[in-house]
């Protein structure tokens, strides 16, 4: 088994909850997003964003509204809906849970 495939599963499992919250401080362009994602040592490519970016918005958890950028073409901006940052505040509820029970499973005594 390969520790690269799990790492990329687990990454996967929370990319969801990420752009979420990215959102939830502020609307934003795919690639803002992206680089938020990096900066967090989230590597995540435009052709794993943009599919998850339009589920979301099919789901009715994300809007979004074009803007002209001044060096080059327009730029969709994206934002939660308020049904997105209902399901964002699920997502941090369960977050919290997983994550208290994994630190009491995987802390060393």
């Amino acid at each position: 088994m390969k520790l690269e495939n799990t790492q990329a599963q687990m990454r996967k499992g929370i990319l969801e909850f990420c752009i979420l919250s990215i959102l939830d401080k502020k609307e934003a362009y795919p690639s803002e997003i992206i680089d938020t994602l990096k900066d967090a040592k989230l590597i995540v490519v435009e052709g794993t964003l943009y599919p998850l970016l339009t589920r979301l918005k099919n789901a009715e958890l994300l809007s979004y509204r074009w803007e002209e950028s001044p060096s080059g073409p327009p730029r969709k901006y994206y934002t939660l809906t308020k049904m997105g940052k209902a399901f964002l505040d699920e997502l941090k509820d369960t977050w919290s849970e997983l994550n208290q029970a994994v630190t009491k499973i995987t802390q060393n005594k």
